[in-house]
């Protein structure tokens, strides 16, 4: 990747899609470090913490969210055209998110059971990721992201140098804080040695098992997972809801899902 040069301050936006809003407040609840990074760039559209525009030219568009709808489906390729570098920040923006949940299902079902007036509701049967629609210069996984990264993106892109990808296993991060492997010694059904690290093993370091939301691993192994929570007694539409919660809509997590819902009909 190139210096972002330019006259000025580059410009960064961030841009929502269907979500929660929970990335971007991530980045919002930075505190000093969002200050210092406001001295270093021009934040010129975050809807979320005032400026609003939409469609300016800029350098960084981080975009939370998953297309789930027309409008937006045409909204992205407005943002990728206007901006220099594309960064998805977030499950929903990397997988479809929860809502991918819905690509399982029939639309028009569903939403004649939720809904008195469904004839009104303008929106896609599928939740896609952003990268579906439009090229993405890189990905930000996590539910919520880990807001630091966000800082370390923005640096790298600044100085030339392409942002590095966490790769690592959460075991990997277990292992450096020295936590009791919650899978080994309490047999519950841990997601750490297909996901990737991210989070700071939050949920492990307090005696609980990790449940996924920061995406598959690298050459993550979910099929011998899932032989391993069999082994520990779950039902096969157990190990599917595993797999098939945050991050859904990704390829591993999305195929491990599938034989577990196949094996319950088998």
């Amino acid at each position: 990747m190139s210096v972002i040069k330019t006259p000025n301050k580059p410009r960064i936006a961030v841009h929502k899609f269907s979500s929660c809003d929970g990335c971007q407040l991530a980045l919002l609840n930075l505190g000093e470090p969002l200050l210092t990074l406001a001295e270093l760039v021009e934040i010129i559209h975050f809807a979320e913490a005032g400026p609003v525009e939409p469609d300016a030219e800029i350098d960084i568009a981080f975009v939370e969210g998953s297309i789930t709808t027309p409008d937006e489906k045409e909204r992205i390729q407005r943002v990728r055209a206007n901006s220099r570098y594309l960064i998805t920040i977030g499950a929903c923006a990397t997988a479809g998110g929860l809502q991918a949940l819905r690509n399982n299902a029939n639309a028009s079902d569903w939403m004649a059971a939720v809904y008195p007036s469904p004839e009104f509701i303008d929106t896609l049967s599928t939740s896609t990721a952003i990268a579906e629609h439009v090229r993405v210069d890189f990905e930000l996984w996590g539910c919520p992201i880990n807001s630091q990264q966000i800082v370390a993106v923005v640096r790298a892109l600044l100085f030339g140098v392409t942002p590095v990808k966490e790769n690592d296993s959460l075991c990997m991060e277990c292992k450096r804080q020295g936590n009791v492997c919650v899978l080994v010694t309490q047999q519950q059904a841990c997601m750490g040695p297909v996901t990737q690290t991210g989070c700071g093993a939050l949920c492990p370091s307090f005696g609980r098992d990790c449940y996924g939301c920061y995406g598959p691993k690298e050459n993550a192994n979910a099929d011998s997972l899932s032989q391993r929570f069999q082994g520990f007694g779950l039902m096969p539409k157990e190990i599917a809801r595993r797999f098939l919660l945050i991050n859904n809509h990704a390829p591993a997590f999305a195929e491990a899902g599938q034989k577990a819902i196949e094996a319950e009909h088998d």
